[in-house]
């Protein structure tokens, strides 16, 4: 019979689940969406209960529509989310996302000290209202019920984790995206629990991405349809393994996401910290660092855009001649100009009060041109943060692209140009899920390391960079530079 592997990645609007075969050829993958709530301005949330019965019931989905025997079941998920248990297990907190801002003072006044300095240097993950390290000291000052009720404080996928198996646990990868973690010495940093005001005994048991998890509840096993000692591994953070499952493991290669978020990450052997504090420094696994930066503002820019000036989604039908259409648009948008800032900004602004806007609005301006100047926003920032990574890690040579932004030819080719390198798709579009299955093939022995990683993920197309393109957008760079200057340095 055959074998499959099973990565299922927990994203921040919905989770897919996706089955490979021991070659890594793609076998069938299912999804399923839930709901970001937003009670006020910058709070983001999401029911963790929720986000756990789709999960269960996507992997259901998967599970049945695949023949053969699953070999092994592992996790990807989204970072910096934050979720207080009481006593008896229960959720006394919504999940609160990365997007979510209500720390944001905190982190500023944390990152003007030394205090924070020294925890950036140790934990490498930027003093942001992003991290946990954040909203756990939010909770203390400005949530006094919760935080004194609070046993615990998990993750979204330590929650799921939970509900399988009753264990409390996180693995190294996750826990050192929440400014809590010495990635160098794989434990808890205690002067960052010191600032949140906990101790460990709070936080989840640490472990290995590789960590293979006791036996699954019973009642899940059988919903599940599957025998209750089933593999099941911890897995790791989503955008570690979107550079894993890419192939991207030589020096100059990179990786770029767009999904709902953003992000541009290069692998490293050791941490490259960077003194200005612009960019982030994750484990995969131990001694294998993923150095690079996060923006807020991707894919759900995009959709924010499509929903208010077409009343439509972007993947809907009536948007794809509207897409097609703007490479008959110069680039640059004739002078019209995107800061994408709609959320705030991490990388490489690293402001959670920062706003968007358009800029170089003139008459000849047309609906298509703010299209296109919107895509090229999203782009610029992420060069921006492609700029910072070639000045503290290495020079780009080639970019693996990913995400949901890779259907759209016309925005990778942009991106291909904006940064003036050659982007490459890889046979397999979903790639953090692809990772967490090869995680969990290493984890049962099936691969020795991942050194054919490449190799499995396959090319399907490259995209090479018009020259010329490239120049104008070095001068967009400029431009938005000095416009978020202008707006918002202090």
């Amino acid at each position: 019979m055959r074998e499959y592997f099973v990565g299922v990645d927990i994203g921040t609007s919905s989770v897919k689940a996706a089955a490979f075969d021991k070659k890594g050829v793609l076998l069938g993958k299912k999804t399923a969406s839930y709901p970001t709530l937003s009670p006020a301005a910058g709070l983001h949330e999401q029911d963790p209960e929720q986000v756990f019965t789709a999960t269960i019931q996507c992997l259901k989905n998967l599970l049945s529509s695949t023949s053969g025997s699953v070999a092994a079941v592992s996790f990807s998920s989204a970072m910096h989310s934050l979720i207080a248990l009481d006593g008896k297990g229960k959720a006394i907190s919504p999940c609160i996302l990365w997007s979510d801002n209500r720390s944001a003072t905190i982190a500023e006044q944390l990152k003007k000290t030394a205090e924070g300095s020294d925890i950036y240097q140790h934990t490498g993950t930027p003093i942001h209202a992003m991290s946990p390290l954040c909203k756990i000291a939010w909770l203390r000052q400005f949530n006094t019920s919760i935080f004194q009720k609070s046993a615990h404080f998990i993750g979204i996928k330590e929650y799921i984790i939970f509900r399988l198996t009753n264990e409390l646990l996180t693995d190294y990868s996750i826990a050192s995206a929440t400014g809590l973690f010495d990635a160098k010495k794989c434990d808890w940093y205690s002067p960052a629990l010191d600032f949140a005001g906990i101790t460990a005994e709070k936080l989840p048991t640490l472990v290995s991405p590789e960590h293979q998890l006791n036996f699954i509840k019973n009642e899940f096993a059988q919903y599940l349809k599957i025998p209750a000692n089933t593999p099941f591994i911890i897995g790791a953070s989503d955008g570690c393994l979107a550079n894993l499952g890419a192939g991207a493991s030589s020096p100059g290669e990179a990786v770029l996401t767009i999904g709902t978020s953003g992000a541009l990450r290069m692998n490293t052997n050791t941490p490259a910290n960077d003194v200005k504090q612009r960019i982030f420094n994750y484990l995969l696994v131990e001694n294998q660092y993923v150095t690079g930066g996060a923006s807020n503002n991707g894919g759900i820019v995009y959709e924010w855009f499509t929903q208010q000036f077409f009343g439509t989604k972007p993947n809907s039908k009536s948007m794809k001649p509207r897409q097609e259409a703007l490479s008959l648009l110069p680039a640059g948008s004739d002078g019209l100009l995107f800061v994408p800032y709609i959320l705030g900004e991490r990388a490489p602004v690293w402001n959670a009060h920062a706003k968007g806007g358009f800029h170089g609005i003139a008459h000849h301006h047309t609906l298509a041109h703010f299209h296109k100047a919107v895509l090229e926003g999203i782009l610029l920032n992420m060069s921006l943060i492609g700029e910072v990574l070639e000045e503290v890690v290495a020079p780009m040579q080639v970019i693996y692209a990913n995400g949901g932004f890779v259907k759209m030819p016309v925005w990778v080719q942009m991106a291909a140009d904006m940064f003036g390198k050659k982007i490459c798709l890889s046979e397999n579009e979903e790639a953090s899920a692809f990772g967490a299955a090869l995680l969990g093939m290493k984890a049962i022995g099936h691969l020795d390391d991942f050194s054919l990683a490449k190799k499995m993920a396959g090319l399907r197309k490259e995209f090479l960079p018009d020259l010329g393109h490239h120049e104008v957008y070095l001068q967009k760079r400029k431009e938005i530079k000095a416009v978020y200057k202008r707006l918002f340095d202090e």
